[in-house]
């Protein structure tokens, strides 16, 4: 289910790839579309052309969009909304409760808490042998995590913060 921006975006939220963002110009009805972050980062705008909006919060679009369209329109007034974040999600999989994809809305979400976002591990879970798959500069690379050594309290810095696109397998 994809997250609306007036409820689940948290403020300085940075946009991402695959994001989809509402554009409205006020009282230009022309002006008024939802627009997609491409995989490139950019989007294409009425006016405004192309510009880059992944890595931008929703603030630093609409002003950039803003200053875009004020060689067209006098003082434009200009909104934007997060609409849907589909691109960036976790996953997580198998011995768990509620395996599935979770969005990952805040930058601070660590491998425990997707874990309890997954409704915890099944009672046969292999607690040892937890890996989070991540893709870096298009390398499949696996990262070990222990969840016994988290329950003793050691071994803590396992739990690394997830990145969007980023699979929890649950043995």
């Amino acid at each position: 289910m994809p997250a609306q921006a007036d409820r689940a975006v948290p403020e300085g939220y940075r946009l991402q790839a695959g994001d989809i963002v509402a554009v409205s110009v006020w009282q230009e009805p022309g002006l008024e579309q939802l627009v997609l972050v491409r995989p490139d980062g950019g989007i294409s705008f009425p006016l405004a052309g192309d510009l880059k909006a992944s890595g931008l919060t929703v603030e630093e679009l609409n002003q950039a969009l803003k200053k875009r369209l004020k060689k067209y329109i006098s003082d434009p007034v200009v909104t934007v909304t997060l609409q849907e974040i589909p691109g960036n999600r976790i996953y997580v999989m198998g011995r768990v409760n509620k395996p599935g994809d979770f969005p990952l809305v805040t930058r601070d979400v660590t491998v425990v808490q997707a874990l309890a976002m997954a409704g915890g591990l099944t009672p046969f879970a292999d607690e040892k042998h937890i890996k989070v798959l991540r893709t870096e500069n298009g390398r499949q690379r696996s990262i070990l995590f222990n969840y016994k050594d988290i329950r003793r309290g050691q071994a803590l810095e396992q739990n690394i913060m997830l990145q969007a696109g980023d699979v929890i397998v649950v043995p």
